[in-house]
């Protein structure tokens, strides 16, 4: 994490951060008094942060959920969740690392709890595959569902993925159907379903985990159809510079409040100043006060009466022209 590129727009944070540091260091070393120097540095640091993140531009924010400083989904199951037991494997083909799954307790309960999960280095990256689950990683989620529903437990879903695979071998073994399979599954699934997007929700890839009774987003994630590099190469024949993705980041509206605005997502879980990735036990703990909420609220419904609200609330989306 040490290596990470510090992001433009965080470089004066990143620098104050570092002066604060080094005369903590100072004087814990040559036992100095420094107390009142630090105090109006913090002060300054916490006054930028929060003209930094209560300014992000919408490609800002794409840069921001892309961060592998962030928490993934095993942070998040480490710092959310107890007594977590990964299950392996689709029973068909292989295990895929880049979805993790397991039965897990949240506030005692006992969950299902299935995510994407991206790695921090080069060799865990390609472990994890960057987070781009193949057809047997997607298998492995929908068999975790239906071993949740025959236990009538909870199914918790976190979203982090720039999409599905889109390789020859992830092809021939049937991306497409695995997806659309989780998507039909899901939305007949006789057990509450509660998804979380963590990070990046990209594409199909996001949305085989996405079919919820309800959906949240992190402060700092985005959801989207298509990568925002892959709308300005579409539309305006440049995927590159700043400018095209600004504005395809702009015209897709993929942050959390156009998306809640859009009645696409159904709760915003804030963000701790600076971003989850400044205070990852912080994001953790408001997630988990956010997700024990609406599981109380979910558990109350009836299993049909769930499904049938679950399905309307897709069906409700989008506008139809004839």
């Amino acid at each position: 994490m040490a290596s990470t590129p510090t992001l433009e727009f965080e470089r004066p944070i990143a620098e104050l951060e570092k002066q604060i540091d080094e005369l903590k260091r100072l004087a814990d070393d040559q036992k100095l008094p420094v107390a009142s120097d630090i105090a109006p540095l913090e002060q300054r640091l916490q006054s930028l942060r929060q003209q930094v993140y209560r300014n992000l531009t919408p490609l800002q924010r794409v840069q921001v959920a892309r961060s592998s400083k962030r928490p993934f989904t095993l942070d998040y199951i480490r710092l959310c969740f107890t007594d977590f037991i990964e299950l392996h494997g689709d029973r068909a083909f292989r295990e895929d690392a880049a979805i993790v799954g397991g039965w897990a307790r949240l506030d005692g309960e006992t969950i299902m709890v299935i995510g994407h999960q991206r790695g921090r280095d080069t060799k865990e990256n390609l472990k994890r595959n960057f987070g781009m689950p193949h057809p047997e990683g997607y298998r492995k989620a929908l068999r975790l569902m239906k071993l949740a529903e025959k236990f009538h437990v909870p199914v918790l879903t976190m979203i982090d993925t720039p999409g599905a695979w889109a390789g020859l071998g992830a092809e021939e073994r049937g991306q497409s159907e695995a997806i659309a399979r989780n998507l039909f599954e899901m939305s007949r699934l006789e057990t509450p379903i509660l998804a979380t997007v963590i990070g990046e929700g990209g594409s199909g890839g996001a949305l085989a985990l996405g079919i919820a009774d309800r959906v949240l987003m992190m402060e700092n994630a985005i959801y989207s159809v298509i990568t925002v590099e892959g709308c300005a190469a579409i539309l305006w024949k440049d995927g590159k510079s700043p400018e095209m993705r600004e504005r395809a980041a702009t015209a897709l509206r993929i942050t959390a409040p156009d998306l809640l605005e859009n009645k696409v997502i159904d709760d915003i879980v804030p963000e701790p100043l600076g971003g989850a990735h400044a205070n990852h036990v912080s994001a953790a703990q408001t997630l988990r006060d956010v997700l024990i909420k609406h599981l109380d609220e979910l558990r109350r419904i009836k299993p049909d009466k769930l499904v049938r609200r679950r399905r309307e609330k897709f069906l409700k989306m989008g506008q139809f022209l004839a």
